[in-house]
């Protein structure tokens, strides 16, 4: 065999024919049996042949249980079609496939409240499947073997709705799901129109990327569309995105090809709410208040709430401290987000907050107006802190060119 498999040392050869003993049993079953196949295993798990086998042993159980064998002519609902984002676009100057992932625009609880997680889920793992087919017609086309694909992450647009819970957790599994089930697929995954937000966003998924994708982040600043350019050739562009590339009546975002999501009309909503666990249950006393403090160290941090009250209404509002370490009744404190009624009762609220200073923020159930009722509360409240070393590249760009993300 010729390329990267030629490249094997004697060790690796001998590692990878031991490997193809070990799996007699699965070979028939296996998707694509040749060298190059099974060395994407061996090399996800640095030739170590246990490892690499039980993965390869999960992966088969993934298939079963997600019928891979048929998935490409699974269509999922409406809904996701129109307005989810995610597409193959173009090629590389390798020939490898570009998948465009348009997350700012993306309406994550409008999909999430008119559609399930599974189905989210399936669809992206039906994208993964669709760039391996890709891959393989690739191969055939040019005669050499094209095993990678580039994917270009645009991030302009990406806000605080983008980091609710139910929807950072699709992205969390889908990455999970991407490293345990396509490893040594991804070449690059290019970050373009990254905002401020985009280092705690990043920061939400980074554990859930293996350390080798992670290496294959790379971070584009003010150029980035000549930067671009340098990747992927610009007639294989579309020229929203710096090449030449348009839809035949002439649009430079090729509609025709890539989905760019967009919000998702409440007429496709199945329901209201999306159910949640939270971390605390407490009763807020007839007439009284509960406050919660957070202590932010730095500017930048993003403070995350949930919550639902039984029975009937409650209060709430976030404020901050003025004096350290002392007690403070709200109003001597600074009010952040105004506090007002919540019918939380019928649908759980969330929330968050981009904290511009550093200093003690106090989240406030307030129940004082209720001189008969205590109510029940359950919330969750995080800190969401940036990515340190994305937060100083993204500070860094204007001045410099990209580098690699770690």
């Amino acid at each position: 065999m010729s390329g990267r498999v030629g490249d094997l040392s004697p060790q690796q050869q001998e590692a990878l024919a031991t490997f193809r003993d070990s799996l007699q049993d699965l070979l028939p079953t296996l998707p694509k049996a040749d060298d190059y196949f099974l060395l994407r295993w061996l090399r996800a798990q640095k030739f170590d042949l246990k490892k690499s086998e039980d993965m390869l042993r999960k992966h088969l159980e993934f298939r079963k249980q997600h019928d891979l064998d048929n998935i490409l002519t699974w269509q999922p609902s409406k809904v996701i079609q129109l307005y989810d984002s995610g597409s193959l676009c173009g090629y590389d100057y390798d020939g490898c496939p570009v998948l465009f992932e348009i997350i700012g625009n993306l309406d994550p609880k409008g999909l999430l409240l008119s559609a399930s997680k599974q189905e989210l889920i399936r669809r992206r793992i039906k994208v993964c499947e669709m760039i391996s087919r890709e891959c393989e017609l690739q191969s055939q086309k040019l005669g050499r073997k094209i095993e990678t694909m580039i994917m270009v992450a645009d991030m302009q647009g990406l806000s605080l709705k983008h980091l609710w819970k139910p929807a950072v957790e699709v992205y969390q599994q889908f990455f999970l799901m991407l490293d345990a089930n396509y490893p040594e697929t991804v070449k690059n995954l290019i970050v373009v129109r990254a905002p401020k937000l985009f280092p705690v966003a990043f920061n939400l998924v980074k554990t859930f990327i293996s350390e080798e994708t992670r290496k294959k982040i790379v971070i584009l600043g003010g150029n980035w569309k000549q930067e671009l350019s340098k990747f992927i050739s610009p007639d294989q562009l579309p020229m929203e995105f710096g090449g030449t590339m348009t839809d035949p009546d002439g649009n430079p975002k090729c509609l025709t090809k890539i989905k760019y999501g967009g919000e998702v009309p409440k007429s496709y909503y199945l329901h209201n709410q999306v159910r949640v666990q939270y971390d605390h249950t407490v009763t807020v006393g007839r007439g009284s208040s509960l406050q919660v403090e957070n202590e932010i160290l730095f500017p930048g941090c993003v403070l995350r709430w949930q919550f639902a009250s039984d029975g009937a209404d409650i209060g709430f509002g976030v404020f901050l401290k003025t004096k350290k370490g002392e007690k403070q009744r709200v109003g001597e404190m600074t009010e952040v987000v105004p506090s007002q009624r919540y019918n939380a009762h019928l649908v759980p609220e969330d929330g968050s907050l981009t904290c511009l200073n550093a200093g003690v923020y106090v989240l406030r159930f307030d129940n004082t107006y209720s001189l008969m009722h205590s109510k029940k509360v359950s919330y969750t409240v995080e800190v969401l802190l940036p990515d340190k070393a994305s937060q100083e590249k993204i500070q860094g760009l204007e001045e410099t060119g990209p580098s690699p993300a770690q």
